[in-house]
């Protein structure tokens, strides 16, 4: 696999499209079915094959709805508010903080889980897509994958999500749902980004003060190329 510090070719994409963190529940009827856009009336996602793109999902308890709610009202929330809009970058950190602070269950702490979850996102790669950087904390899983035609992000994470939940399911010997509906994404600009998106990734359990080096992170691409 190559290393995350391979030099990259991003594609060129229009200055104009933003990440987006939320869009209008009416979103889906206004995206054309011929874009790249699409939405199921809960976040908008860019699909588009040889994308590079940062995602991270989570697991279904891990922040509780009634707390996104307080957030967006105490940050007056529009659905349609674009994604450089400072409300839109204030929620997305209070949910990096919430979730990093380790709240629900936290299944993915379980070594079995994990390695399910790990074993997931890499069965596929060098195929389906290309997996340049991961990581999996105790109650999301952030990722930086490069999509291949065919394969564009939301059937790579449906996989991902359909099959490690059932399976977990079964280990745990629970009947619920395992995670979140919905994942955040963003596709990566240039270069400067993508340098910034796997150091965040790999980053992120010495930032949630797990471990002091980013290589001590058994579930993580840090640790696989540790050496």
């Amino acid at each position: 696999m190559p290393s995350p510090k391979t030099a990259l070719k991003l594609p060129c994409l229009p200055s104009s499209l933003g990440a987006p963190a939320s869009s209008p529940a009416s979103s889906s009827s206004s995206l054309a079915s011929s874009s790249p856009w699409r939405s199921r009336g809960y976040l908008p996602h860019f699909d588009q094959h040889r994308l590079v793109q940062s995602l991270t999902f989570r697991l279904h308890d891990a922040i509780p709805k009634a707390v996104v709610q307080s957030w967006k009202a105490e940050l007056a929330w529009s659905e349609d508010l674009p994604a450089t809009d400072f409300r839109v970058v204030k929620l997305r950190t209070l949910t990096s903080r919430y979730e990093d602070a380790g709240h629900g269950a936290c299944w993915l702490r379980e070594e079995r889980i994990a390695t399910l979850v790990e074993n997931a996102l890499l069965h596929f790669d060098t195929q389906r897509y290309r997996l340049i950087a991961w990581c999996i904390m105790p109650n999301h899983v952030h990722g930086l994958v490069e999509t291949a035609e065919s394969w564009p992000l939301a059937k790579i994470v449906h996989f991902w999500k359909s099959y490690t939940s059932h399976e977990a399911n079964r280990i745990l010997g629970r009947a619920a749902d395992f995670w979140f509906r919905e994942y955040f994404d963003r596709f990566i600009r240039d270069d400067r980004h993508f340098a910034k998106a796997v150091d965040y990734i790999e980053r992120n359990p010495v930032k949630a003060g797990l471990v002091s080096t980013r290589e001590e992170w058994r579930w993580s691409s840090a640790w696989r190329h540790r050496g």
